[in-house]
């Protein structure tokens, strides 16, 4: 829950103050180069929010699944594997396109 929150908050605090200028505008107003920067960005911290509301998923299918065996299943180091999995499935999906 705390990967979702920081992804939602990096979309609201990195990516909509430039989308809003450029909405205000109609046109991109801030450098040329942070627009590809910023599009990277706006990729990524959405696909990692994407990502993380299935790894919740996941996590609770198997809990409900299969609850005497959740605990042997999921440690906190596959926790963590899979988080650091979806943010790095995220920063590829973006950042390496550029």
């Amino acid at each position: 829950l705390v990967s979702l929150f920081m992804s939602d908050l990096m979309v609201g605090l990195v990516v909509m103050p430039p989308a809003m200028l450029n909405q205000l505008y109609g046109r991109w107003v801030l450098r040329g180069d942070f627009c590809s920067l910023w599009a990277s960005f706006d990729v990524m911290c959405c696909s990692a929010s994407i990502l993380n509301l299935c790894v919740i998923s996941l996590d609770r299918y198997l809990l409900i699944t299969s609850p005497l065996r959740y605990k042997l299943r999921m440690t906190s180091c596959r926790a963590l594997a899979l988080i650091l999995a979806a943010w790095t499935l995220a920063a590829l999906a973006s950042f390496l396109p550029i």
